[in-house]
């Protein structure tokens, strides 16, 4: 039988004010974190299970009236009871760049403006960029903005072994493969 955990359940972080959550130890932050990610698995892949049992249900009567409104795409209505249901079937266009490109030749050549048709989009690749010699780079640097995403951590408890060598050496870790 498992010894008694005296760290806080995911249940009982709801009602934890911030101060008290922050001065947890590193090791119930690292489990309560790894606890929550299985929590987040798990109703997706009920959510995932749900919405493939609704979409059997409702096949169908989608298909149904889908053909009775005399559309592809897009959303159609229909009702189970008390229960309206949308059902939205969304339309992903996409476009042959190449060949984009050369029917916006073909119009230029024709003497005609192709902004007026198509929206051109460049792109760098931001491997390429840094590889590029230093007059390149620069040139292209007032057209470069870089944002950044989100800010996460992920906390994993360390092996003994670990434990044992980061007690008896520096205070950070070797990075694996590193310079």
């Amino acid at each position: 039988m498992n010894a008694p955990s005296n760290r806080p359940t995911l249940d009982a972080l709801r009602h934890m004010p911030v101060a008290d959550l922050i001065a947890l130890p590193a090791e119930h932050l690292a489990l309560l974190q790894t606890d929550s990610a299985d929590a987040l698995e798990a109703a997706r892949q009920l959510h995932d299970w749900l919405n493939a049992a609704i979409a059997l249900r409702y096949e169908q009567r989608a298909i149904a009236a889908r053909g009775v409104a005399g559309k592809d795409t897009g959303i159609v209505r229909f009702k189970d009871g008390s229960v309206e249901v949308a059902v939205d079937l969304p339309k992903r266009v996409e476009w042959d760049q190449r060949r984009l490109a050369a029917l916006s030749e073909q119009i230029r050549a024709g003497g005609e403006d192709p902004g007026d048709y198509v929206e051109l989009t460049f792109k760098v690749c931001e491997r390429a960029y840094t590889a590029w010699p230093e007059r390149i780079r620069q040139a292209f640097e007032p057209a470069r903005t870089v944002r950044t995403g989100r800010l996460t951590y992920r906390l994993s408890i360390l092996s003994e072994t670990a434990l044992r060598d980061r007690l008896h050496g520096a205070d950070f870790l070797p990075l694996q493969g590193g310079r």
